[in-house]
């Protein structure tokens, strides 16, 4: 069924210690942040990977990413189950059967907190 202004696509994800460690082999975003645990036994998620949420919604509709907008407005950690709201604010047939595609999106933490907001633009193929 294709996408209409307005839907909103829902994405969650819990992170592990694995997942920052996988990370750091791609990025080499090795901040110590990263790699020294809290108190708490937690790691600080890279902003990127937490970035990876509203990405993946984008793979899964084959959006060719034009623009990508993120504020980063608190940490992620291990442990910590992130729900991605993505929502259509544009889709439009253009030139050559494509269609360009406008979404915001904000992601908020198991207690509700927002973690991250922005936007990306882009056309499906």
């Amino acid at each position: 069924m294709p996408l209409k202004v307005g839907d909103i696509i829902t994405f969650e994800r819990t992170f592990t210690i694995r997942d920052v460690e996988l990370f750091i082999k791609i990025s080499g975003d090795e901040g110590i942040h990263h790699l020294t645990p809290d108190d708490q036994g937690r790691l600080i998620i890279q902003g990127l990977l937490t970035a990876t949420l509203p990405t993946k919604v984008g793979g899964d509709h084959n959006v060719l990413a034009r623009t990508m907008n993120f504020e980063f407005l608190r940490p992620v950690f291990t442990g910590d189950t992130i729900i991605c709201n993505v929502k259509i604010e544009k889709y439009e047939r253009v030139e050559n059967n494509r269609i360009t595609i406008i979404s915001s999106f904000l992601c908020k933490n198991q207690n509700e907190k927002e973690v991250l907001k922005g936007d990306f633009s882009g056309i499906i193929l």
